[in-house]
């Protein structure tokens, strides 16, 4: 029974504060931890008001919904859908993994009892007709018109959906099975007879006999269908059939195949097991037709058949250039369905589809990109483009499942095709209501991943969302948190939308000790928008939730790094779990390691502290680093005091930590003449360039002058004179020079953190930041950075000018008086 929850809406200023969102929900059915009551106050944001208010749980655990309408409703002028389903039977998704889908066989609500499984089913006197007429499933008086609408058009079935171009042409009717074609009932008195027969006769029929018995009793009307195959005179007539299986012709044994299809027979059953051993020996001795059909029927019974489908895309690799272009499309769905790619036919795929690209229907084009989707396949620019120019032009004859099968390859390929984005930001909008909420999740997805921002799609999707949010898995729920925080976007309603979404995630809960990844990718969603969830970010870090990240296929520490570090800078109330600190070491030095390797060495931000080196006075002044290495780039580091001279801070020797063991150093005279004076003439700033020297020069020239009271060598407090005193480290440790001894009176300085960024830290062709490097200016701001940004539309155009004209424009980014002011 659902659960009605009452909440407060919190002031928007509150928002960085961790808070407590655990949804309160009831199961018949679940494991302890679904019984327990949880409190939950979605953080919203009311300008200055505190209202109520209320939100029904529609769709509770274990939930399971009537019918299995196609997953996105079509456009204008695009071809109808196909036809509905006879049977009560919905085969729908359950919660997904990338790449993977897992599919499950789910019954009718309405029936107040399941159907026993076939191994428990009881055998039936054989004296009693076994079939009776019995009365279809009806709909629950208690559902209005309306939410069976909305169960119809949010509900996906991932076998049949992605069948839908097989209705476009006449050609597919021998290389599928269709069943929703129409077939002549069998009277119940007629299946009882051959049945009966099969005791009389004690299995001494002939092959064609028990083709032509499972042809018939296939035609069964459906309802019947789960008692005949749990009938033990069926079971007869199966061990029957495969100890003749050798002797079958290859149509009549397909046609036993499509009769298991049609009666849904469980993919383990022992009859299927035989089938597939007798066609994996005769595949070589049918023609492709009768091979593609076959692997068509093994997809309907959702039977997994790797050798099978490895023979047969070998039998398509020898006879490649033979396929018609239905035999083409039908073979690139079972590839992926089969979630494998051959790696030996990806070029003569990519030949094949820029040979039939003209001729596709758009439905085909459709089946294509999810083919190549599903099974990882990679395919090349120029073939994607291809494609892209060809759906660009007929965007708005094309069915919304379709298109979004584009998209998803689109995503995958990470294919920026601005006139696609261009036409999709005109049609898609008008789509999103009526579009199934996995179909605005991918639409979602697509657009954060090419980092392209467009509000009116942003807008529709969040504006639909609220209402449909129950229907959403752990992975859309997740999906669309992300979506919306790697493009930085509040939407209007952003109280509501996120609300509801942190709510599903609570509600979802049970599923991420499958999905751990679903539950970080929602949370580091959040966290860019300055949104952190406390019971669920306390889950997440919780040693037993670290422990199932190893078990993914994934890698999810950085995840889990980046959210850890987050919120420990961001919520310092936070008293919830935290990430173990050996845990976070590893993954500092690991991203820094990779810094140093990737990041570092980059020519724009090499040459950006090169100069920065020269300009300030030497590397003591710059330092080329990860201030928060769990936001994964690099920083310049900076100070200045608040007169604005350049302080030096910088002293790990840029050689390597040479560590002096039991060694003494001299104070000599002349060294102490040049500890007072500045370094060693070899570095003296006046080597720097005339072009070089701007204004500041002068505080440079201050900076690397010490004050003996501030930057002499101190022992206990007192300044050591004596030209013979030796200096003796201890052993194992680095000898350090006088300038990063502790001072006892450190002037006020000011700390820059330049960035040097470049195109993939913002929207495409935008000036707007993405929710990542919008959380790392925001964290280092709260631990006292004046953040400085050398922008890759300023900074890389200047990488070609002279030396001259990049210190002028630092000179510019470091000395502005504006950021003494804003630190003060």
């Amino acid at each position: 029974m659902a659960t009605v929850l009452i909440y407060r809406r919190f002031p928007r200023l509150s928002r960085v504060t961790p808070f407590s969102t655990t949804a309160k929900y009831k199961a018949k059915s679940g494991s302890s931890k679904s019984k327990q009551k949880k409190e939950e106050n979605p953080e919203t944001a009311n300008a200055r008001t505190e209202s109520v208010a209320t939100i029904q749980l529609l769709n509770p655990l274990d939930y399971r919904v009537l019918y299995n309408p196609s997953a996105y409703a079509k456009s204008r002028g695009a071809s109808q859908q196909h036809a509905a389903r006879s049977s009560g039977q919905a085969l729908g998704d359950t919660f997904t993994s990338p790449g993977t889908a897992q599919l499950q066989h789910t019954f009718s609500t309405a029936s107040s009892q399941a159907l026993p499984p076939l191994r428990n089913a009881p055998p039936k006197p054989e004296s009693k007709p076994l079939l009776e007429p019995t009365t279809s499933a009806s709909l629950s008086g208690a559902q209005t018109n309306e939410e069976v609408k909305k169960e119809k058009r949010e509900m996906h079935d991932s076998k049949e959906d992605p069948r839908v171009f097989q209705k476009g042409r006449p050609e597919y009717r021998s290389l599928s099975y269709d069943k929703s074609e129409p077939v002549e009932t069998l009277p119940l008195e007629e299946g009882d007879s051959i049945l009966r027969s099969m005791v009389d006769c004690k299995g001494s029929h002939s092959p064609g006999t028990i083709a032509d018995y499972f042809r018939k009793l296939s035609r069964l009307p459906v309802e019947q269908h789960v008692a005949l195959v749990s009938e033990p005179r069926f079971n007869t007539l199966c061990c029957c059939a495969v100890r003749n299986l050798g002797s079958f012709s290859t149509s009549d044994l397909i046609d036993v195949l499509k009769a298991c299809v049609r009666l849904v027979l469980p993919p383990t059953h022992p009859l299927l097991n035989a089938c597939e051993k007798e066609f994996c020996q005769r595949v070589w001795d049918m023609n492709l037709d009768q091979l593609l059909l076959v692997a068509d029927c093994w997809r309907c019974l959702e039977r997994s058949v790797p050798s099978y489908l490895s023979i047969l895309f070998s039998y398509a690799n020898m006879n490649w250039k033979d396929l018609t272009l239905a035999q083409f499309v039908q073979l690139l769905y079972i590839i992926g369905e089969g979630r494998r790619s051959p790696a030996d036919l990806t070029q003569k795929i990519e030949s094949m589809i820029l040979k039939y690209l003209d001729s596709f229907t758009l439905e085909e084009v459709g089946a294509i990109c999810l083919g190549l989707f599903k099974s990882l396949s990679g395919i090349s620019d120029h073939v994607m483009r291809k494609i892209a120019d060809r759906v660009s032009l007929q965007i708005e004859d094309m069915s919304t499942y379709a298109l979004v099968n584009v998209l998803k390859v689109l995503r995958y390929t990470r294919m920026d095709h601005l006139p696609l984005l261009k036409e999709l930001v005109k049609v898609i909008p008008a789509r999103i209501p009526a579009t199934n909420i996995q179909g605005v999740m991918h639409i979602a997805l697509t657009f954060s991943s090419l980092h392209y921002f467009d509000e009116g799609i942003l807008a529709a999707i969040a504006m639909s969302l609220p209402s449909r949010v129950t229907y959403c898995r752990s992975k859309d729920a997740a999906k669309f948190l992300w979506s919306f925080g790697c493009l930085d976007y509040e939407p209007p309603n952003e109280e509501e939308f996120y609300s509801s979404l942190i709510e599903q995630m609570h509600r979802k809960l049970h599923e991420f000790g499958k999905f751990p990844e679903h539950l970080l990718t929602g949370l580091l969603g959040l966290a860019f928008v300055k949104r952190f969830p406390e019971e669920l970010i306390d889950y997440a870090l919780r040693d037993e939730f670290v422990r199932k990240t190893r078990g993914s296929k994934y890698e999810l520490r950085k995840d889990l790094f980046t959210l850890s570090k987050s919120v420990e800078i961001e919520c310092p109330s936070y008293q919830g779990s935290r990430l173990p600190p050996l845990l976070s070491q590893e993954m500092t030095e690991m991203v820094l390691n990779f810094a140093e390797q990737e990041i570092y060495v980059r020519h724009e931000i090499v040459e950006a502290t090169s100069l920065l080196e020269s300009m300030l006075g030497g590397p003591e002044y710059v330092k080329n680093h990860m201030i928060l290495p769990h936001t994964r780039s690099s920083d310049l580091e900076v100070h200045l005091a608040m007169d604005g001279h350049p302080i030096p801070f910088n002293f790990k020797d840029p050689v390597g930590d040479r560590k002096l063991k039991d060694i003494g150093v001299s104070l000599t005279d002349d060294l102490l003449t040049q500890l007072i004076k500045g370094r060693f003439s070899s570095h003296s700033p006046v080597e720097v360039e005339n072009e070089a020297r701007p204004h500041s020069q002068k505080w440079r020239d201050e900076a690397q002058t010490p004050h003996v009271g501030d930057h002499a060598v101190l022992s206990g407090g007192t300044l050591i004179t004596d030209a013979r005193l030796q200096v003796e480290p201890k052993s194992g440790h680095c000898l350090e020079t006088p300038w990063s001894l502790t001072l006892n009176h450190q002037p006020q300085e000011v700390k820059l953190a330049l960035q040097v960024s470049n195109r993939n830290h913002y929207c495409y062709s935008s000036k707007r930041l993405l929710g990542l490097h919008r959380l790392k200016r925001r964290q280092l701001q709260q631990l006292g950075y004046v953040v400085v940004e050398l922008p890759f539309w300023e900074w890389f155009p200047l990488l070609k000018r002279t030396r001259l004209e990049k210190l002028s424009y630092l000179h510019y980014k470091v000395f502005d008086p504006a950021l003494l002011s804003r630190a003060g």
